[in-house]
């Protein structure tokens, strides 16, 4: 391949950076103590709102369906009439 083609194939792989440890909130704050060249797994993206959690799923309600049951104890008068 020519340099051009190697340039554009380089450039597709590499869309998404790593982390730096530049980039992390700890490091950016003096919060941090490592000494690392790359992210740490304590790694948290400085943001301008300071430290915020992951963002979780959201918890959905699913509507209560009435049926009954499909098994039910018989009743005391049910049970004296099957033993009488």
């Amino acid at each position: 391949m020519n340099e051009e083609g190697e340039s554009r194939v380089k450039g597709a792989k590499g869309k998404t950076a790593k982390p730096r440890c530049e980039d992390c909130f700890f490091r950016r704050n003096t919060l941090c103590a490592l000494e690392l060249e790359e992210a740490c797994p304590t790694f948290r993206p400085d943001h301008p709102d300071g430290l915020r959690p992951p963002q979780q799923m959201h918890f959905v309600f699913r509507q209560e369906r009435r049926r009954q049951a499909a098994w039910a104890f018989p009743s005391a008068e049910e049970q004296a009439l099957l033993h009488a």
